[in-house]
């Protein structure tokens, strides 16, 4: 079985393009059970979608190159697009570069903002969802449990997630370096998930007094505002409330533009003109890209606050080394537990081999001794399968000590000859 996984991310495609490939989460569990139906029932499938990365993660029996042909076809007919429209901002990593390229994923070491710790909650999410649809197989479930498993103990045992490290944080940051203080402003923040609760957090964190909070359902607003004293509006209400702000932060799962340039246009008069600092943080995105060029409104997406994150990764890189070691560790942990896998089939047959042969020993033994007492035949019985297992013990444990080794498959071929009937019967 292969594991490969094939998806773009901020490192290696346009906010455009992943705008026209973003997942709605409400089709996520449907979308892989029509990927695993692609790649055949005893396939595992799973995909990570996050407004920064969707990639879609598999375990089936096809090689390497015909299980990435057969998810780029995927992705081009679920999206409705030609394969050369995307097909060269893709990765490709299978067996243990997919493993290693999930666990640094999980580490926050693949993210816009190094040492993040938003990526864990949506792998877990990304496992549930796939748990929950029937998707996963046994090596993809246990790949996503070591990755949450490796990504802990990256943050537990190295400093990458000190202080702020979050794609909200560099939002405010950006909005504080661009209007210096920050305690007489009102902040908009529309969307109440948890990017909006960190944005709205980090902003009264900065001194923030003033803050409006909207979303389509007026109780998950006021939900959020009431915590930070902030006053709750719904969604509709957007435009006219708009010229009230001096900082918008928008982080919804809209499917269109909730935000026109016109919109802004109107505002910019209502507060005489002055400035008004945008960030968009939704993908698809929330705000028509043609209000950046609206006079004293200034409009950031993703891809500029990916250019404003890159400052974080010069001051954790001391931190990088060891969370590669960690990195390291886990995922030979891991493919020597899926090595050890290829054993057990060879075991179990062996140990059913030698146990097949004790049972007709002992009822040839049983019937020529006939009369025994029932006691002493089932300690005759139990004296047998101990013979066999201490027999058994040391083949056995050395068979799952070395098959970790890169002689894998000689070791199995060797035991099969030398244990198995199948063996025995070779010339």
């Amino acid at each position: 079985m292969t594991i490969a996984v094939t998806g773009f991310s901020h490192h290696t495609s346009p906010l455009d393009l992943r705008e026209r490939m973003a997942l709605r989460p409400e089709n996520l569990a449907e979308t892989l059970v029509n990927l695993q139906n692609e790649l055949g029932s005893n396939s595992g499938v799973a995909i990570l979608a996050t407004c920064n990365r969707v990639e879609l993660y598999a375990c089936a029996p096809d090689s390497p190159s015909v299980l990435q042909r057969k998810i780029v076809s995927f992705l081009g007919t679920l999206h409705h697009i030609e394969e050369s429209e995307f097909s060269r901002f893709l990765y490709h990593h299978a067996d243990g570069d997919a493993v290693r390229h999930l666990f640094r994923v999980a580490s926050s070491l693949d993210s816009m903002v190094v040492g993040e710790n938003e990526i864990m909650g949506q792998i877990q999410g990304a496992y549930d969802i796939a748990g929950e649809a029937g998707t996963l197989n046994r090596v993809l479930s246990a790949l996503f449990q070591r990755a949450l498993k490796c990504g802990k103990r990256v943050r537990t045992e190295t400093r990458i997630s000190a202080g702020k490290v979050s794609v909200a944080s560099v939002a405010v940051d950006l909005a504080e370096s661009a209007l210096n203080d920050l305690k007489d402003k009102t902040a908009m923040i529309v969307g109440s998930g948890k990017i909006s609760e960190q944005a709205l957090k980090n902003l009264v964190e900065r001194g923030i007094k003033r803050v409006l909070v909207l979303n389509r359902t007026v109780a998950r607003a006021r939900a959020l505002a009431e915590s930070y004293k902030g006053e709750a509006l719904i969604l509709d209400a957007l435009p006219c409330h708009l010229h009230r702000a001096d900082i918008v932060i928008s982080s919804t799962g809209a499917p269109e533009f909730i935000l026109s340039a016109s919109d802004f246009e109107r505002a910019i008069v209502r507060r005489g003109h002055k400035p008004m600092f945008v960030i968009d943080l939704a993908v698809p995105r929330d705000i028509e890209r043609e209000a950046s060029g609206i006079n004293n409104v200034y409009c950031y997406d993703l891809d500029d606050l990916q250019r404003s994150a890159e400052g974080n990764l010069l001051k954790r890189q001391s931190e990088i080394q060891s969370c590669e070691s960690i990195i390291k560790k886990e995922v030979k942990s891991f493919l020597d537990w899926r090595r050890k896998l290829h054993a057990e089939p060879v075991i179990v047959e062996i140990t059913k081999h030698y146990n097949d042969i004790r049972e007709q020993e002992l009822h040839r033994t049983l019937k020529r001794l006939n009369g025994v007492p029932p006691e002493v035949r089932e300690e005759v019985e139990r004296l047998s399968r101990r013979i066999v297992n201490t027999l058994l013990r040391q083949p056995i444990t050395c068979m799952k000590r070395e098959i970790t080794g890169e002689q894998q498959e000689v070791l199995l071929y060797m035991a099969q000859r030398m244990f198995s009937p199948q063996g025995a019967e070779q010339p």
